[in-house]
C-alpha cells in the first residue's frame, strides 16, 4: 500500500486524524499476561508467520486461531489466543481483540493489523509484520550475543581475582609473616586488600546491590534514562553503534506503519517508543511536533544529530517519489548490515583483548605474591 503523502511536494505533512477504534475489545481493560515479554520476543514472530500463511491460504480467522492454539506450547499464550478467538466470535475485529493484550501485541502490531483490515490486506500485512518481527529479533539476538562474551569474561576475571585475594593471598601472608622482613609494596597492598575484603566484604556487596538498584530506578525515570542514553550516544564506538541500531529500528518500524496506512503523526508516536533510545525517541517526538505544524518530516529531522544523515536523505527521497516505505525498508536493511558488521568487528577485537586482560589480572596477582620469594632468593644468592 502506498503511503499517504501530502499534496505539498516537499514532504509528509499531517493527514486527518485517525478514526478512533470501534466499540469492542479495544475498550475493555488491558489484561495482564504472565511471561508477556517472553511471548512478545520469542513466540510472536512464529505465530505471525503461521497466521499469515493460513490467512493467505483462505482460512477464516477463527479457524486459523483454533489451529494455532493447538500448535502452541506456551500455556499463557494459549489463553491469549482463546480470548482473541472469543472476542472475534462476539463481534470484535481482530485489531480490537489484539488491543486487549498490549503487553503482547503493542501499538505497532495492533495499528498495522487495523490498517490491513481497512485495506483488505490482512494476510499480507501480517506477513510483513512477521518479517519485521523476525528482523527485529535477529538484531536483538546479535546485540545480546555480542554483549554476552565480554560480560562473561569480565565476570570470570572478577570471580577469580576475588577468590585468589580472599583464599590464596592470606596463605602467602601467613608464610611471609614468619620471615619478619619488609614486603614489596605490591605484595603488601594485596595483603591489605585481602584483609579489607574479609572485614568489610559483606558491606561492600550490600552497598553495590543498593547502588545498582538505585541506578536502575534513576535510569527508569525520564531524566535518568535520557541522561544515560545521551552519554552512551556520545561514547566512542558504542555511540556510533547505538545510533545505527536506533536508525535501523526507526526505519523498519516507520516503513511498516506507513505501508499499512497508519497516519503519519500516529506512526511517529509509535516509532518514538520503538527505537530503544530515549534520546532518539525525543528527536522523533520533536519532529512530530514540527510535522503537526506543517513542516515536512525530512526537514524536521535534518536538524538533529542522532540519526545518520543518510537516513534523512532517504526519507527525503521517499517523500518526493511517494515510496517512503520502500526507502525505509532499504535503509533499515543497510543499517542492520552495518550493525552486524560492527558487532562482528568488535567481537573479534574484544576476544584477544579480554583474554589479555584476564591474563594480566591473574598473572599480576601471582607475580605480586611471589615478589618476596624472588627478593629472598636474591638475598640468599648475594
Amino acid at each position: 500500500m502506498s503511503p499517504t503523502i501530502s499534496n505539498k511536494p516537499k514532504g509528509i505533512t499531517p493527514p486527518t486524524p485517525a478514526a478512533t477504534p470501534k466499540k469492542g475489545a479495544s475498550r475493555k481493560p488491558a489484561k495482564t499476561i504472565p511471561g508477556a515479554k517472553k511471548i512478545a520476543n520469542d513466540v510472536l514472530p512464529g505465530f505471525s508467520r503461521q497466521l499469515a500463511a493460513m490467512l493467505t491460504a483462505g482460512m477464516p480467522i477463527v479457524a486459523t486461531l483454533e489451529a494455532l492454539n493447538e500448535q502452541t506450547d506456551n500455556p499463557n499464550f494459549k489463553k491469549v489466543i482463546d480470548q482473541l478467538k472469543s472476542s472475534i466470535e462476539n463481534g470484535a475485529s481482530f485489531s480490537e481483540a489484539l488491543r486487549q493484550f498490549p503487553s503482547v501485541f503493542d501499538d505497532l502490531y495492533a495499528n498495522m493489523v487495523h490498517g490491513g483490515e481497512m485495506g483488505g490486506q490482512l494476510a499480507e500485512t501480517i506477513g510483513r509484520l512477521a518479517g519485521f518481527l523476525e528482523a527485529s529479533a535477529k538484531l536483538k539476538r546479535k546485540v545480546k550475543s555480542a554483549m554476552m562474551y565480554p560480560i562473561i569474561i569480565l565476570s570470570i576475571a572478577i570471580i577469580i581475582a576475588i577468590g585468589m585475594i580472599l583464599f590464596i593471598v592470606p596463605v602467602f601472608g601467613e608464610m611471609f609473616a614468619d620471615f619478619g622482613a619488609n614486603l614489596p609494596a605490591p605484595t603488601q597492598f594485596l595483603l591489605n586488600l585481602s584483609g579489607y575484603l574479609k572485614a568489610y566484604g559483606f558491606f561492600i556487596v550490600v552497598g553495590v546491590v543498593i547502588g545498582v538498584i538505585l541506578f536502575k530506578r534513576w535510569k527508569a525515570t525520564p531524566s535518568g534514562g535520557y541522561e544515560v542514553d545521551r552519554i552512551l550516544l556520545k561514547a566512542p564506538v558504542v555511540g556510533d553503534l547505538s545510533k545505527k541500531i536506533a536508525a535501523a529500528r526507526f526505519a523498519r518500524t516507520f516503513g511498516q506503519l506507513i505501508r499499512s496506512g497508519v497516519p503519519i503523526l500516529q506512526a511517529l508516536s509509535i516509532v518514538s517508543g520503538a527505537t530503544g533510545s530515549v534520546v532518539a525517541g525525543k528527536v522523533i517526538t520533536d519532529a512530530s511536533k514540527a510535522v503537526e505544524n506543517g513542516e515536512p518530516l525530512s526537514s524536521a529531522m535534518i536538524k538533529q544529530t542522532v540519526f545518520p544523515i543518510l537516513l534523512v536523505r532517504m526519507l527525503q527521497a521517499g517523500e518526493k517519489t511517494g515510496k517512503i516505505d520502500e526507502m525505509m525498508d532499504s535503509i533499515a536493511d543497510f543499517y542492520d548490515d552495518e550493525v552486524e558488521t560492527m558487532l562482528d568487528g568488535l567481537t573479534s577485537l574484544l576476544e584477544p583483548l579480554l583474554m589479555v586482560f584476564l591474563g594480566v589480572i591473574i598473572g599480576g596477582i601471582v607475580l605480586c605474591m611471589f615478589l618476596p620469594i624472588f627478593k629472598m632468593g636474591e638475598v640468599v644468592s648475594g
